[in-house]
């Protein structure tokens, strides 16, 4: 196999990754054009991110289940037609509910995208090397949320929502040639399948998958690290930036596209610092989660607008949240056999998306109660209140990781933090 071969191949799941994140991302600078399109509340903004993630989150076992099943490919294929035709709904909607339904197939075409190229990265390059790929590839997939913010904010004012929308909704159609004629899912195999499990089979598999303590701070450091980038390029940092500190819209977007970049150098640094000392990951989770509190507190506790050059502090700290979760799989890829890799990842993807979920709702239920009116412009004591909610996710999932932590240094019997290369495989209890 040349390197070339497995660098296509790997190229083309990326662009499928990052197709899929531009459409999950692409209604993070059309909020305000949302509220007035669909004439709807900020919770009612906010539910459209919700819907998504409930859906993507909801997803990640099954899928992964499919993924270990059927292959990244014919996953892949199915993924990329349901995104396409859920943006493309979006682009056409012209009322709330049929918003919704549009937004909820985006979720549904996105939540099969990530496990399926982590699937293509362990069968296609050298273990030595997947730490650094897999980084690689979650943070070079921002590159679709990057698309989403300036551009966006440009379509959007040009063209209007449907052929903004539309044009987007069309690019999967070339993607979907371009995977079907290089992509497959191993070197020796187009399609690689596994063995046909019964319900039982794959309750047991899931299970073991669950009860390895990798697996759970795995979660966990995937729970609490990636949702305050998440609320901030998903939904609400145009808002807060627009309304809560008084920017511009230009200044907003830049500032967003920022933060996607950000993510792009982050990448490679943590997939190099896991790959050196991976007895050291959840240190490097709990330490991002605490940089991450900090810069916040001044933006928060700021008195009056905050300065450009703190908002930007605050966008390069928070920037390390996104790859700081990749952290949890590179935990899950070392605590499962190959034939469970995919289902553990989606055990982990579940505890970022949840929270983020959750962080996302609970701001807009906040902003609403905070606001005179529950609409219009939102002041900044509204934002102050909402985004101070993360500090009671940041609590929780600090302690579990901890936790977690401590449950697998008594286990491995060493006094390095978890989830080396050479960790051992727990059998379930009572088996």
């Amino acid at each position: 196999m040349t390197s070339s071969r497995r660098y296509a191949v790997w190229s083309v799941g990326l662009a499928v990754y990052g197709l899929a994140v531009f459409h999950r991302s692409s209604l993070a600078v059309a909020g305000l054009a949302a509220t007035e399109r669909f004439d709807i509340t900020a919770s009612q903004l906010a539910s459209f991110t919700m819907l998504q993630l409930l859906v993507y989150a909801s997803m990640q076992i099954p899928v992964g289940l499919m993924v270990d099943r059927y292959g990244s490919r014919t996953v892949l294929t199915v993924a990329v037609s349901v995104v396409s035709l859920g943006q493309a709904g979006f682009a056409l909607a012209g009322d709330y509910p049929t918003a919704l339904i549009a937004r909820a197939l985006v979720g549904v075409g996105d939540a099969m995208t990530f496990i399926c190229v982590l699937r293509l990265v362990t069968s296609w390059f050298p273990r030595r090397q997947v730490p650094l790929v897999s980084q690689l590839t979650g943070n070079l997939g921002q590159l679709g949320a990057l698309a989403a913010a300036a551009p966006m904010t440009w379509a959007l004012g040009e063209f209007g929502w449907t052929r903004s929308y539309l044009a987007s909704a069309v690019a999967g159609v070339a993607m979907l040639l371009v995977l079907r004629l290089v992509l497959h899912d191993s070197p020796e195999q187009v399609h690689r399948r596994g063995v046909p499990m019964s319900a039982r089979a794959l309750s047991r598999s899931l299970a073991a998958s669950w009860e390895q303590p990798g697996t759970r701070l795995g979660l966990w450091i995937h729970f609490s690290t990636p949702f305050s980038p998440a609320l901030l390029g998903l939904l609400w940092g145009f808002p807060f930036l627009v309304s809560g500190e008084h920017r511009s819209e230009a200044t907003a977007g830049v500032l967003i596209s920022l933060l996607f970049l950000t993510n792009l150098a982050y990448g490679p640094l943590l997939g190099w610092l896991v790959g050196r000392h991976p007895w050291h990951r959840s240190t490097v989770g709990l330490a991002i989660i605490a940089a991450m509190a900090s810069v916040w507190a001044m933006v928060l506790l700021w008195p009056g607008d905050a300065p450009l050059w703190l908002l930007v502090v605050l966008i390069l700290v928070v920037g390390a949240g996104g790859p700081g979760s990749m952290v949890g799989f590179d935990v899950a890829r070392t605590s499962n056999p190959d034939h469970r890799t995919a289902s553990a990842s989606g055990i982990i993807n579940v505890g970022g998306f949840t929270s983020s979920l959750l962080v996302i709702v609970a701001v807009g239920v906040v902003l609403d109660l905070a606001t005179p009116g529950g609409q219009g412009s939102y002041p900044p004591e509204a934002f102050r209140w909402a985004l101070a909610v993360q500090y009671a996710f940041w609590a929780f999932g600090t302690v579990q990781i901890v936790r977690y932590r401590r449950q697998v240094r008594r286990l491995t019997g060493r006094d390095q933090v978890a989830g080396g290369s050479t960790m051992v495989e727990f059998k379930p209890s009572g088996s």
